[in-house]
């Protein structure tokens, strides 16, 4: 076996990736001039892919479905860490990919490749997180890059979602802290393996307030109801690259946290909580996509919607089949996600109405379109629809047919806002005879999580078995 710290770190190869990848394309682009600045992205996607491949070889190899602790059981790699170690830097690197265009000899063309390193880093240190020091530390990491992302152009919008973003996350960072301690104090550890026996004999009322402060700085980096208030206008805001990144990547970590927290740290009585968020969530979020006429805070507020989604699976943490739909789930949506944000990246249209005719101006492209919404609605054969069954059946299983049933309620009920942005692009008539510029980046990204999507769900068997 080795010694410990030894076994340990062969345990985490892909977070070194991610880490010495950041180091090494901040160190190099701190000498290489500025239309060389690229480099450093190329380095960065090289330690994106090196991260994504470890990981699903080390899940090969090993068996995702059995956890090994690390770091004296602050840290757990299991089936859930291996989807997330895996999806997470492909999602950045996509996120690299559409936003090359934007960021192309830009002065800081380096940090934005190493901020992106570094909160892929921190999402995926929050989804194996296994004590609430490590856990409080890999939010810091996910956030503080984002804060700086958000605001990279310096202008108005961009500054404007900076400071939201800023201030939301610095008060959801306190109420964690005073959670964290409360937890402590209760339990007498920070281990998630002691919480669970510590908190036995804690009444429950105290628990559950504990918890909801611990809570909340998750919650706020998923974008869950009530701390979603910052994901249109950041989303908004930010450029088209930073919103798909702030919608995608931490939202995998966040969830994968909750669960385990749910799962392994926290009394039962909190799913009841989390059940309630998840309510809130779905709903809200697709009451307020329904207004909307501009592109990005429509995806940003269906963010917020299938995050609820995602949610009835840490509902039913209890269940082990609760964790694999969460896992396949999460993957779907990261694909099929960042597809809809490389559509905007490409056609640069803020407006639904922008994309009126898209399908003669570039047909691929609205075929791509079409099957990012249609599976972000949960439509077959798209990974997205394999993510909700098994979803919606892990939540029934765990009693929570309530939830399930409202879930298919709002899962009808998004079709009409997903349908306001594809029905102009297919069925209107473009608004002049002018070609589309199209930005090349956004479009092969887009198309990749077109056929990546479709491919997760023909697919589905395999890979969740």
């Amino acid at each position: 076996m080795g010694h410990p710290v030894m076994r340990s770190l062969t345990l985490v190869v892909p977070e070194a990736a991610l880490l010495i990848g950041a180091v090494a394309a901040l160190s190099t682009g701190m000498f290489l001039p500025r239309r060389r600045q690229w480099l450093t992205h190329g380095l960065a996607g090289v330690a994106l892919l090196v991260a994504a491949v470890a990981a699903l070889v080390a899940g090969l190899l090993t068996g995702s479905g059995t956890a090994q602790a690390a770091f004296h059981g602050t840290y757990h790699v299991d089936a859930l860490l291996t989807t997330v170690r895996v999806v997470a830097p492909v999602a950045a690197l996509g996120v690299l990919t559409m936003a090359r265009r934007e960021v192309r000899a830009h002065p800081r063309e380096t940090e934005y490749a190493v901020l992106v390193l570094l909160a892929t880093l921190g999402t995926v240190l929050l989804a194996g997180a296994s004590d609430l020091l490590v856990l409080i530390a890999a939010y810091l990491l996910t956030g503080v890059p984002l804060y700086a992302l958000a605001g990279f152009d310096k202008d108005h919008a961009g500054t404007e979602s900076a400071l939201k973003l800023a201030l939301f996350g610095a008060l959801a960072a306190a109420m964690m802290l005073l959670g964290v301690t409360a937890i402590f104090g209760l339990a007498g550890g920070t281990v998630y393996a002691t919480l669970h026996e510590g908190l036995g004999d804690i009444p429950e009322g105290v628990v559950a307030g504990a918890a909801v402060f611990l809570l909340t700085g998750l919650l706020f980096e998923a974008g869950v109801v009530p701390a979603h208030f910052w994901v249109p206008d950041a989303t908004a805001g930010a450029g088209v690259g930073v919103a798909a990144l702030l919608t995608t990547v931490p939202k995998l970590g966040a969830v994968a946290a909750i669960h385990r927290l749910v799962a392994n740290a926290l009394p039962a009585d909190v799913s009841v909580v989390v059940a309630l968020l998840a309510a809130a969530s779905m709903t809200l979020g697709n009451l307020a996509a329904f207004w909307q006429r501009g592109a990005r805070r429509l995806l940003a507020y269906s963010t917020v919607s299938q995050v609820g989604y995602l949610l009835i699976a840490v509902a039913a943490a209890p269940l082990p089949e609760a964790r694999d739909a969460l896992a396949f789930y999460l993957a779907a949506y990261a694909v099929t996600n960042l597809g809809a944000f490389a559509v905007v990246a490409a056609v640069r249209g803020e407006w639904i109405d922008s994309y009126a005719g898209l399908v003669r101006r570039a047909p691929a492209l609205a075929v791509s379109l079409v099957v990012c919404l249609l599976g972000l609605v949960g439509t077959p054969p798209t990974a997205v629809f394999v993510g909700k069954l098994t979803v919606f059946t892990a939540g029934v299983h765990a009693g929570l047919a309530w939830l399930v049933v409202l879930a298919l309620a709002n899962t009808v009920a998004s079709v009409f806002y997903y349908l306001r942005w594809f029905a102009p692009a297919v069925f209107r008539r473009p608004a002049g005879e002018a070609g589309l510029s199209m930005n090349g980046w956004g479009a092969a990204t887009a198309y990749a999580a077109a056929v990546l999507s479709l491919a997760l769900g023909v697919g589905a068997g395999v890979v969740l078995g």
